[in-house]
């Protein structure tokens, strides 16, 4: 099976030695957890694009160090996108970056959280038990790295995962779109280095934090098998 991943930014090339970049994150994920999956690249912030929606099953989107509601030409277009996605009900989960410009651009809102940056494993509890959660869970351990966050979920938003930081943690809409504000393909090694890289932006305590977290194990080969599930569904 073919997901196209929507790239919204590039892994510092000074730590492209651990992972890779986020491309290889997502294809290692899901090599590790769910046989016969291929990713097709389409950098959306060099305007890449697919010629037609059905080149791939469905998609799936990156992270970025930009905010969706920046005034910025590929965010913009990446925003026309996701909407085109929706009116045309092709399957797309959004992560971290894409959960929120799930909600931006389908009439939610998406806010720099008053709480502080979100970083480390978090939990987050399930409210609803859905046919694609398989395996089931009551609630996921994953790494987060974020600042803004839902505010306000789009119309017609289900929510299925929330904590007391995030509370719009992770929402459905319709049956075709997936969002989930953390990030499956991070491990522990990468994130430990990125989160040293920001220390001056972020302050010393926070990231200590943070850093405490990364020896719990996480949901990463649950969140694989529910993303290729949502997609085949």
């Amino acid at each position: 099976m073919k997901i196209g991943l929507l790239k919204c930014d590039t892994v510092p090339r000074e730590l492209h030695y651990l992972k890779g970049d986020y491309s290889d994150m997502f294809q290692r994920l899901f090599s590790d957890y769910c046989k016969d999956v291929a990713i097709v690249v389409y950098d959306v912030t060099r305007g890449e694009y697919p010629a037609s929606l059905n080149e791939v099953a469905g998609y799936l989107s990156t992270g970025s160090r930009f905010a969706v509601y920046d005034d910025e030409p590929w965010i913009i277009r990446f925003r026309d996108f996701v909407k085109r996605l929706f009116e045309e009900r092709k399957k797309f989960v959004g992560i971290c970056f894409g959960h929120q410009m799930i909600a931006h651009a389908l009439g939610g809102r998406v806010v720099k959280s008053d709480r502080g940056w979100g970083l480390g494993v978090k939990r987050v509890h399930l409210l609803r038990d859905m046919p694609w959660m398989a395996p089931p869970l009551s609630g996921y351990d994953l790494i987060v790295t974020h600042q803004d966050q839902v505010d306000v979920l789009p119309p017609g938003a289900v929510l299925l995962g929330e904590n007391s930081y995030c509370p719009f943690s992770m929402f459905q809409l319709s049956d075709h779109f997936l969002s989930m504000q953390a990030h499956p393909e991070f491990e522990a090694d990468f994130v430990r280095e990125l989160l040293q890289s920001r220390l001056k932006r972020i302050g010393r305590e926070v990231i200590d934090d943070a850093l405490e977290t990364l020896h719990r194990s996480t949901n990463r080969m649950e969140a694989a098998h529910w993303i290729i599930n949502f997609i085949q569904a």
